[in-house]
């Protein structure tokens, strides 16, 4: 009630409801979720290429491994990686870095490459293996017949790298004739020898009729009357550059034509010449 017994209005408050709500300005948060997301896009990249890099690491350690697995059982890189049997340079390089204490894993890549280019021939029988002064002829080109790093010539194969050489020879004779006396003979020229020296032999007197002094060795008669005799040779030599090796059979109308008969070749077990 007001003074004077006059009663008063009450107050009254109206809402607009069409009044304008102050806003938030949304620009800046726009702007903060376009940054998190490229943000969180390069994150991704970044893991996906450390997954490729590491995939391409694993793959290159499992070649290397796998190669050293493989290498390291064969003779031919045990010669090698040994520095008392290995050549002047490469025995050096194997044995300082066999000293040294390291996690690494060896690179063998250049180390096979090596053990590839060694040198090698496989000659096999002609159609016509009959040279001058009994020396055997070869075929060298066609069928199963081979060279690689080595030269050939009207039967004699051409040194071209020094080192040691497996030798091998087989030929097959018939023996069929009386009081005959056969050799077969791996020879070697050497310019520094002059002549040809020899390197293996066999030999055999041969009699069907027993009317030889020397005993008569066993021997394989073909239904075609021919008394077989089959000579093999084998060994391991020294040859420097430019040496020629060559076989030569006594009689050698005897030999009998056949590449599966007759054949012989050289591979190189290893390069240079040992260290005393």
């Amino acid at each position: 009630m007001a003074e004077g017994g006059v009663p008063t209005c009450p107050q009254v408050f109206v809402v607009d409801s069409q009044a304008n709500y102050i806003s938030v300005p949304g620009g800046r948060k726009a702007r903060w979720a376009r940054v998190s997301q490229k943000f969180l896009l390069l994150l991704v990249g970044l893991a996906l290429l450390g997954l490729v890099v590491e995939g391409i690491f694993i793959y290159s350690l499992y070649k290397k491994n796998q190669e050293f697995s493989i290498c390291k059982f064969h003779p031919l890189c045990q010669n090698l990686s040994n520095p008392q049997t290995s050549g002047q340079q490469g025995g050096t390089k194997m044995g300082q870095v066999g000293h040294k204490e390291s996690n690494e894993i060896p690179t063998v890549g250049p180390l096979l490459k090596q053990v590839q280019q060694r040198p090698f021939a496989q000659l096999t029988g002609s159609s016509n293996p009959y040279g001058r002064d009994n020396v055997v002829l070869w075929e060298n080109v066609h069928g199963d017949a081979v060279t690689y790093n080595m030269g050939y010539d009207n039967g004699q194969l051409l040194v071209v790298k020094a080192g040691y050489y497996y030798l091998y020879s087989k030929v097959t004779a018939n023996a069929v004739q009386d009081c005959s006396l056969i050799q077969h003979k791996v020879m070697r020229y050497t310019a520094s020898y002059g002549k040809p020296m020899e390197l293996m032999r066999s030999k055999r007197h041969v009699s069907s009729r027993n009317r030889c002094r020397t005993q008569v060795t066993p021997s394989t008669t073909t239904p075609s009357g021919e008394d077989l005799w089959n000579s093999f040779l084998a060994g391991i030599f020294h040859l420097e550059k430019g040496d020629k090796i060559f076989v030569t059979l006594s009689d050698i109308q005897k030999l009998r034509q056949g590449s599966k008969d007759n054949f012989m070749g050289a591979f190189m077990i290893l390069p240079g010449q040992l260290q005393q």
